[in-house]
C-alpha cells in the first residue's frame, strides 16, 4: 500500500473581506463626498481622492489582522467623529467643510455661535445623523480578519503606502518640478476630502493664512492717514456701493454689442434712462484676481504695482472720510490665493464671508449676496461704503449658475470654428454671463429701491477669453500670451436721483474715455467728492481734468513685462463690435 501525500493549496486573497474593510474605512468621508457629488456641489475629483484615501487604513490591519476589528473600531470611532462636523455643515448650508469655515467659526463669538445652533438645530437633522451612525456600527460588525503570508504582507503595505504618500510628493517634486513646500501644499490639498485629514488639514492651512493676513493687517494699520482729506458732499447721509465682478468680458455682454441677448436686465435699465451709465471703453491692467484688487483697491498701478503695501487702500480712506465700511463675498474665504481678499475685508468694519467652499469647482450661487446687501443698506450709520464682491463667471462656468439660467444650449451665435466640447464650454460661459446679469441688475434695482443719496459702481476685476478672440484655442487667462477679452471688461455707475442733483455730472458724455481701473480708487474718490494729498484728477473717469494716457497690461515685476492694452491685435468680429459701440456711444464732453 503506497503511501499518499498531499501539497498544501495556496489560500486565496479573500477579496470581499478586503471590501468590508474598504467600505466601512470609505464611509465616513465617502457619504459626505458623494451627497457633494451627486447634488451637483463640486465634481468627481473628492469622491475619487476620498476613495483612495480610505485604503490607507488597511495598513494596520493587515499588519496585525488579529486585531482587526479592534482597531477598525478605534481608527472608525476617530473618522466617525471628524465625519460628522462635514457631514452636519453639508446637511446645513449644502457646501463642503473647509478651512474657511474654520476661519469664520473663529470669527464669530459665543452668541453668534449659539444663534447658529438654535437656528439649524432640528430633529430631523439629528435622526439623519442616528441613521449614519447605525449603518456604521453595521459595517463595523460584518468585518473580518484579512490575512496575508508575511511574503506578501510586507510589500502590500509598502505599496499602500507609497501610492497614497510617496508617489503624490514624487509627482509634485519631480514630474511637476514644484518646491517641497508646494509640493507639500498640493498632497495636502489631495488628502483634504478624506476625514480626519479635512480637519487637520483644514485646521493647518487656516494657521498658515492667518498668521499671513496678520501680518498684512499689521501692516496696513502702521500706515499714516492720507493728509488734507476733504469731502466737498458734505455731511448729508449717502450710500456709496462697489460691486466687483469677477472674470467677466464685456465681450459676452449684449449689453456691449454681443450677438446672444445674455443681459436683459441690464439692457432694459440701460434703456429706460434710469441713471445707469455704461462706460464703453475700461479696460483691467491684469487678469489675475489678486493682482487687479492689489490696483484697484490702492493707490498701486502698473507703473507702481507695490503702492498697496506703502499706501493706505480704498477702504482706509472711506472709513478716514468718515463712512462705516462693509464687505460682503461670495469669493472663497479663506486660500493661500484670497489670504490678500480677506485682508482686504478685514479692513472694513462689517465683513460678511458666504462662500466657504474648499475649491472654486462647487456651486455657489451669487444671489447670496443681496440678503446681506439689503441688510447692510437698513443699517443705521448715516455714511455707509458697501463693497460686495461677486464669484461672477469664474471657471468652471457651469457651476455660476442654477439650472433655470441654462437658456443657451446649441451653435447658434457660436463662432463656426468650435469643436462640440468648445461649443458646451462657450455656452456655459454665456449662460453665466446671464446669471451674472440677474445678479447685478438685482443690486441695483434693491438699491434704488432703498430711494439711496449715492451711486453704485459695477465693474469686474478683469476679463476672460472663452474662444472669443478670433484663436479658438484660448480659453481662460494668460499674461504671458495676451489677448483683448482677458482685459476688456464692463464698468456701470448707477447715480440716485439725489445724488445726481446735488452733485450734477454729465457721466453718458463720458462714456466712451479709454480708461484703465488700475486707477478706480480716483474715479471714485472723485465720483464722492473726496480730495486729499494724493488724489490724481487726471486719473479719474469723470474728472473735467481726466487726461487720456497709455493703458497697460501685463506683468510689471518682470523686465520689458508690460505692454499697451492698444497695441493688442483685434480679430475681424472685435473689430465689429468696437465699431459699434462707438457708434453707439455719446460722444466726450471734453
Amino acid at each position: 500500500m503506497s503511501a499518499t501525500t498531499s501539497t498544501p493549496t495556496r489560500k486565496s486573497v479573500d477579496w470581499a473581506g478586503l471590501g468590508w474593510l474598504l467600505l466601512f474605512f470609505w464611509y465616513f468621508s465617502g457619504v459626505t463626498q458623494a451627497l457633494l457629488l451627486f447634488s451637483g456641489t463640486t465634481g468627481f475629483a473628492g469622491f475619487r481622492d476620498a476613495l483612495f484615501l480610505s485604503t490607507l487604513w488597511f495598513v494596520p490591519v493587515l499588519l496585525l489582522p488579529q486585531f482587526t476589528r479592534t482597531i477598525a473600531a478605534i481608527i472608525g470611532v476617530v473618522l466617525w467623529a471628524a465625519s460628522l462636523v462635514g457631514l452636519s455643515y453639508f446637511a446645513i448650508y449644502h457646501q463642503e467643510f473647509s478651512q474657511s469655515v474654520i476661519f469664520v467659526m473663529f470669527e464669530s463669538n459665543s452668541a453668534e455661535a449659539g444663534e447658529y445652533f438654535s437656528q439649524y438645530f432640528s430633529v430631523g437633522l439629528c435622526l439623519a445623523l442616528l441613521l449614519y451612525t447605525v449603518v456604521a456600527v453595521l459595517l463595523w460588525k460584518r468585518l473580518r480578519p484579512v490575512t496575508l503570508s508575511v511574503r506578501s504582507r510586507i510589500p502590500v503595505v509598502l505599496l499602500l503606502l507609497a501610492a497614497n504618500l510617496v508617489y503624490p510628493f514624487y509627482k509634485q517634486l519631480v514630474t511637476q518640478q514644484r518646491s517641497f513646500a508646494d509640493a507639500v501644499e498640493k498632497v495636502q490639498l489631495r488628502m483634504e476630502p478624506a476625514v480626519p485629514w479635512q480637519l487637520v488639514v483644514g485646521y493647518q492651512q487656516y494657521r498658515q493664512q492667518l498668521d499671513n493676513m496678520q501680518k498684512l493687517l499689521e501692516q496696513n494699520a502702521s500706515l499714516p492717514p492720507l493728509q488734507h482729506l476733504q469731502d466737498s458732499s458734505g455731511e448729508a447721509p449717502r450710500t456709496l456701493v462697489l460691486v466687483l465682478g469677477e472674470s467677466t468680458t464685456r465681450e459676452h455682454m449684449h449689453l456691449y454689442g454681443y450677438n446672444r441677448e445674455t443681459t436683459p436686465n441690464l439692457d432694459a435699465l440701460a434703456a429706460s434712462d434710469s441713471g445707469l451709465t455704461v462706460f464703453q471703453n475700461v479696460v483691467s491692467p491684469r487678469p489675475y484676481t489678486i493682482e487687479v484688487m492689489q490696483q484697484i483697491l490702492t493707490f498701486g498701478d502698473q507703473q507702481h504695482p507695490d503702492r498697496f503695501m506703502t499706501d493706505p487702500s480704498l477702504i482706509n480712506l472711506m472709513k478716514q472720510a468718515g463712512y462705516k465700511t462693509f464687505w460682503i463675498t461670495n469669493q472663497q474665504t479663506m486660500t493661500k490665493r484670497n489670504t490678500m481678499l480677506t485682508t482686504f475685508s478685514q479692513q472694513t468694519d462689517a465683513p460678511v464671508y458666504l462662500n466657504n467652499q474648499r475649491n472654486q469647482n462647487a456651486s455657489q450661487y451669487d444671489d447670496v449676496v443681496l440678503a446681506p446687501f439689503e441688510k447692510a443698506l437698513q443699517d443705521p450709520a448715516q455714511k455707509k461704503f458697501i463693497i460686495v464682491h461677486l464669484l461672477g463667471t469664474h471657471m468652471d462656468y457651469r457651476f455660476r449658475y442654477p439650472e433655470a439660467y441654462e437658456r443657451f444650449k446649441d451653435r447658434q451665435g457660436v463662432p463656426a470654428k468650435l469643436t462640440s466640447d468648445q461649443v458646451e464650454t462657450y455656452n456655459f460661459y454665456d449662460n453665466a454671463v446671464l446669471y451674472n446679469d440677474y445678479v447685478v441688475s438685482s443690486l441695483i434695482k434693491r438699491y434704488s429701491a432703498s430711494t439711496p443719496n449715492g451711486f453704485l459702481m459695477y465693474l469686474s476685476d478683469h476679463g476672460e477669453d472663452v474662444y472669443s478672440s478670433g484663436k479658438h484655442d484660448r480659453l481662460g487667462r494668460n499674461e504671458g500670451d495676451p489677448t483683448r477679452p482677458m482685459y476688456t471688461i464692463p464698468f456701470l455707475v448707477w447715480t440716485s436721483p439725489s445724488w445726481q442733483a446735488a452733485n450734477p455730472r454729465d457721466l453718458k458724455g463720458m462714456a466712451n474715455r479709454a480708461y484703465s481701473s488700475s486707477h478706480l480708487i480716483h474715479t471714485l474718490s472723485d465720483l464722492a467728492g473726496l480730495s486729499y494729498d494724493r488724489y490724481e484728477p487726471a486719473k479719474s473717469l469723470v474728472s473735467p481734468e481726466f487726461v487720456v494716457a497709455p493703458r497697460w497690461i501685463g506683468n510689471p515685476y518682470s523686465k520689458d513685462g508690460i505692454r499697451e492694452f492698444d497695441q493688442l491685435p483685434m480679430d475681424k468680429a472685435e473689430r465689429a463690435q468696437e465699431a459699434a459701440l462707438s457708434i453707439k456711444a455719446k460722444p466726450d464732453n471734453i
